[in-house]
């Protein structure tokens, strides 16, 4: 018999042969999934205490069970434990661990209970953790945006459509944009959550367990409001994180959307904004260089969180129920991602903290590109001219001021009732990039007054006095 050699692995008995050295770097995934040793634990001790609830363990062999858990996360945090890659992950380290700890009080914890569901479970706790945290990180964000926008409150700058100037608007309306898209990725997560916070434990590898165990008592230990209803779909289900890796690619794309922005704000071209030296770096050639390398980092980390995304995708496209062992590859994208994000988010908070913006060239920047002809159209319309006829009449206005070299603003009384005798001395309000930003005074509109109420609203939400 070969297989006292094989003792060490949990499925030992059924094979003849050892482990290929190759297969089995290969196959371990330790070196990823340690950091789930938290959430493995606190499965383990909740999975531990129903055992003993039902009658499946007794009371001591519950306190060497729990005990011996509660040795080994300390061990784990004071890297004291020695993880032993041929055991494959993080769930056979542990077990193994507590085993050489209890002895047969060890032995008896992966009762009623499959690597299947365990990992299962383990990783919805992670996630569930991170969710959290994440949306602390977007709060912290939002605060940045609120903080700016009532610093720079009636501020004027030009707003765009193709990167062209289009119509005037108020700084912290732009700002407050941000505001909203990443009040929208809390949403997600938020709502991510309902679908990872589900108890798979109980599972088993895939049809559940002819053992007497209490779904519900694992639930409430660990907090989960649902329990899994279908023990296949519970062990091969990984649709939650699909759906978190979704909503974080939306995170960073927004993020990456703030930072191509700052990257041209900060430029000579517009020089509308300044970011704090110490987010910045040098040119190691070009003494004259500040370059925006966090924003440029960030936009491109981007790339990886969607390729994450699309990885996990294509991993279950075309897996059969139930479990597979391709679904190992699940978490090297859900680590990479949690970091990116967290990390991405961490760093534009606080490149939040050191950014500036010049009031004076962000203004001087809307007396140019006719900006207000909007505005020239819609006074037209209040003269009762329908709008196609009024978008002409300022359309020949424009290229007439293009031909003259001038702005809208410089054409007189008289040079503008040529285009249309209803245009009278109160046109020159709405000309004005103040006047223009302050008559759009619908709810949602730029108009100081509807920005106003936006900002102290962002205030009370996230409780900023």
């Amino acid at each position: 018999m070969k297989n006292k050699e094989l003792s060490k692995k949990p499925w030992g008995g059924r094979f003849t042969e050892q482990t290929a050295a190759t297969a089995e770097t290969f196959s371990a995934s330790i070196h990823f999934d340690l950091r789930l040793y938290r959430h493995d634990i606190a499965g383990s001790k909740a999975h531990a205490k129903m055992l003993a609830n039902v009658g499946l363990i007794s009371d001591s062999e519950l306190e060497q069970i729990l005990g011996g858990l509660t040795e080994i996360e300390s061990e784990i945090e004071s890297n004291t434990f020695v993880f032993r890659p041929e055991l494959e992950d993080i769930h056979m380290n542990i077990e193994k661990a507590l085993v050489e700890k209890v002895g047969s009080a060890g032995e008896k914890l992966h009762t009623a209970r499959s690597r299947n569901d365990q990992v299962a479970l383990d990783i919805r706790l992670y996630l569930r953790e991170v969710s959290r945290q994440l949306i602390g990180l977007l709060e912290n964000l939002q605060k940045g945006f609120v903080l700016l926008a009532r610093e720079y409150l009636g501020c004027i700058m030009p707003g765009y459509t193709h990167l062209q100037r289009a119509q005037p608007v108020l700084l912290s309306h732009h700002l407050l944009a941000y505001f909203e898209m990443f009040k929208r990725d809390k949403e997600r997560l938020s709502d991510c959550l309902k679908r990872i916070n589900v108890l798979p434990l109980g599972s088993a590898a895939l049809a559940g367990t002819s053992l007497p165990i209490d779904r519900d008592f694992v639930a409430r230990e660990l907090g989960f409001p649902e329990i899994s209803a279908n023990s296949m779909d519970a062990v091969s289900d990984r649709d939650f994180i699909v759906e978190f890796l979704a909503a974080c690619g939306l995170i960073q794309v927004h993020l990456s959307r703030f930072s191509e922005e700052l990257i041209l704000w900060t430029s000579q071209e517009f020089g509308f904004a300044e970011i704090a030296d110490r987010y910045c770096t040098g040119s190691s050639i070009m003494p004259q260089k500040k370059n925006p390398d966090m924003p440029e980092l960030i936009r491109g980390k981007s790339g990886r969180v969607t390729g994450n995304l699309v990885a996990v995708m294509t991993l279950l496209k075309g897996l059969p129920l139930t479990y597979n062992r391709d679904l190992q590859e699940d978490k090297e994208p859900v680590f990479d991602t949690v970091d990116t994000v967290s990390q991405s988010l961490t760093v534009m908070a606080e490149v939040l903290t050191g950014l500036s913006f010049d009031r004076e060239t962000l203004h001087q920047a809307t007396d140019t590109g006719f900006m207000t002809a909007t505005d020239l159209a819609e006074y037209l319309v209040r003269k009762n001219i329908p709008f196609r006829q009024a978008h002409a009449i300022v359309g020949k206005a424009v290229a007439y001021s293009i031909e003259s070299s001038k702005e809208l603003t410089d054409l007189t009384l008289e040079e503008l009732q040529d285009f249309h005798p209803e245009i009278s001395e109160d046109v020159f309000v709405v000309l004005e990039s103040g006047g223009s930003v302050n008559s759009r005074d619908t709810y949602g509109g730029t108009a100081i007054a509807q920005v106003k109420k936006s900002l102290e609203k962002a205030e009370t939400d996230l409780g900023i006095e």
